[in-house]
């Protein structure tokens, strides 16, 4: 299983890559593996303000609806429009094409609370 070292993880599974002092969010391999067939994305629209740990929208699979969480809080500049047509995209490419908003953060020292790959790793194994 894939967990790239150049990105920060959240215990709800999400992935943040920063680029540009703007947030790029997606879910993990883990997550999209365990989650299955991914047949819906439900996403916010831009310019739409979020606040840290608040729900940003949702996945549905074949198995069950997942929530998806802000793991910083500012205002969505971006939002991927394929996953409307191509959700699958979060399952063949979680890592990049499969990514989902993209925040414009208030604060990026609110990153500093999410898991180094490291730690993410530890954490879905249940070592922590």
């Amino acid at each position: 299983m894939s967990i790239p070292n150049n990105l920060r993880y959240s215990k709800e599974h999400e992935w943040v890559k920063v680029e540009d002092g703007k947030v790029i969010v997606g879910i993990t391999e883990f997550a999209q593996s365990e989650l299955g067939d991914i047949v819906f994305v439900d996403l916010p629209e831009t310019d739409e303000i979020i606040a840290p740990n608040e729900s940003f929208g949702s996945v549905e699979s074949v198995k069950t609806v997942s929530e998806l969480y802000a793991p910083v809080g500012g205002k969505i500049v971006a939002v991927n429009e394929e996953l409307e047509d191509a959700p699958e995209l979060v399952n063949e490419s979680p890592y990049e094409n499969g990514w989902m908003i993209e925040i414009k953060a208030d604060n990026l020292t609110e990153l500093d609370a999410l898991l180094t790959a490291e730690q993410y790793e530890a954490f879905i194994k249940g070592d922590e």
